[in-house]
């Protein structure tokens, strides 16, 4: 993906999305040609001149000051999330080291993989880049879908959500699930803007599916956190769950995310009756995801660049 256009796309969405009043400029009631703040507005907001702003709006930000980019960013009253996302589209970081190192499959610690499968009454995976899924324990496995019989290559959670059909049955809030997994893309991609193996499922997504070309296209940025999500799942039916997000020491490309049900719920007895149907079926879901035979013409996991 190309810095520049990525840039000046974000910087347009996030000024189309304010108005003069949400800042506290005067609005005379004129017609704007375009949503949001103008740019000479915006600029003024942010202490910089609207020739400096236009420039970086068309994708200049090479030599932009940390100062001058606080500014813009509290102007345009970003997220945490979004503020980090303009710094790294203004200054991206080096590209990893080596392509042998990129090559190589994400996996996780044998100790990680020993937590997971411990935690038997609480739904658990870990994601890497790109939402890859990269390990998982059995209930986790019950929970979200069967990541073992999965093809290598649709083990990623963008994938699951927008490809899968079984997605839009088990999200209750399928419309915000998917908001959520397009913004953490996006905060990915960011990233690593050279990375050709996010770019190729950003385009697989973009071809076959119009949800995700419109969510893309909005330039929301999330990032992985905390909150109760719906579910209605084939086995156990309704389920509220409250999920974490927990960051591993020592990769900071891979989160932890659990779920969990308030004590003495209703689901938390349906979550008790999934882990003892989870507990008779085949073994062959716990553990992380190992290299299967890919599908012809495209690559496993372990054969992609990380």
């Amino acid at each position: 993906m190309d810095p520049r256009t990525e840039l000046s796309e974000f910087l347009r969405s996030r000024r189309a999305r304010l108005r003069p009043e949400d800042v506290g400029l005067p609005d005379y009631g004129t017609r704007r040609r375009v949503p949001g703040l103008r740019r000479e507005e915006l600029a003024q907001l942010a202490g910089v001149s609207t020739a400096y702003y236009i420039r970086l709006e068309q994708g200049h930000g090479e030599n932009v000051s940390t100062a001058v980019l606080d500014s813009i960013a509290r102007a345009l009253r970003l997220t945490p999330a979004e503020r980090e996302h303009l710094q790294r589209l203004t200054k991206p970081p080096r590209r990893r080291s080596g392509r042998a190192a990129a090559a190589r499959p994400q996996q996780v610690r044998p100790a990680l993989q020993q937590l997971l499968d411990a935690m038997e009454g609480v739904p658990a995976y870990v994601l890497g880049r790109r939402l890859d899924i990269v390990a998982w324990n059995r209930l986790g496995n019950a929970l979200t879908g069967d990541f073992s019989a999965m093809p290598p290559e649709q083990r990623n959670m963008a994938w699951h959500v927008f490809l899968d059909p079984a997605a839009r049955e088990l999200y209750d809030d399928w419309e915000g699930k998917a908001t959520d997994v397009v913004g953490i893309l996006r905060l990915e991609a960011g990233r690593d803007l050279d990375d050709p193996r996010l770019a190729s499922l950003i385009g697989e997504l973009s071809l076959k599916s119009a949800d995700f070309r419109r969510l893309w296209a909005a330039h929301d940025i999330r990032d992985k956190g905390h909150g109760t999500k719906d579910l209605h799942h084939p086995v156990v039916g309704r389920l509220t769950l409250r999920y974490e997000t927990l960051r591993p020491a020592g990769d900071p490309d891979q989160v932890l995310v659990t779920y969990h049900a308030e004590p003495g719920s209703p689901s938390a007895e349906s979550l008790r009756l999934l882990a003892s149907w989870a507990a008779t079926g085949p073994a062959e879901g716990v553990g992380s995801a190992t290299p299967a035979a890919p599908a012809e013409g495209r690559e496993s996991p372990a054969e992609r660049p990380r």
